[in-house]
């Protein structure tokens, strides 16, 4: 597992579990409609309903998307409980000691390089910057809701 993806689960946890299976063996989430019953009207038109959206191979209906997690709510929760004054959203050591992680400068090489960071590695000012910003866009695409101002 690399260095985002631990970020990631410590920020955004279950919510990017994997679905719940569906329950296949039940009309209803197999989008069968059951006939009326006795006793209901007949009618010669057909009513019409939105259409069922199911996965062709498997016939369940789509997954539930998973909700969106407040980023900004979980870290400034994490930089609370750390008991230490952390700037989470300007300072990617920040944010990462708030999750309680190595926030070395060898470690954040290694995540500078999943990044793909091209600049020099030295200037840690920059790669911190590139580091930080990348990070919230990334945690934006997987399920977070970043800020804004975090991401531009």
């Amino acid at each position: 597992m690399g260095i985002f993806d631990r970020i990631r689960n410590a920020i955004l946890g279950d919510a990017q579990a994997t679905p719940l299976p569906h329950a296949a063996s039940s009309n209803t989430a197999s989008g069968a409609v059951p006939p009326p019953g006795p006793g209901a009207p007949q009618s010669d038109q057909i009513a019409e309903r939105p259409p069922i959206i199911t996965d062709p191979a498997t016939g369940a209906p789509p997954p539930t998307p998973a909700p969106q997690v407040d980023v900004e709510d979980a870290l400034d929760a994490a930089a609370k409980n750390s008991g230490q004054k952390l700037d989470w959203r300007h300072s990617i050591v920040d944010l990462m000691k708030a999750l309680g992680m190595d926030a070395s400068l060898q470690e954040r090489k290694e995540l500078a390089k999943e990044f793909g960071f091209t600049g020099d590695a030295n200037d840690s000012a920059k790669m911190n910057t590139f580091l930080h910003k990348t990070l919230m866009k990334r945690l934006s695409e997987n399920g977070g809701r970043v800020p804004p101002d975090l991401i531009n």
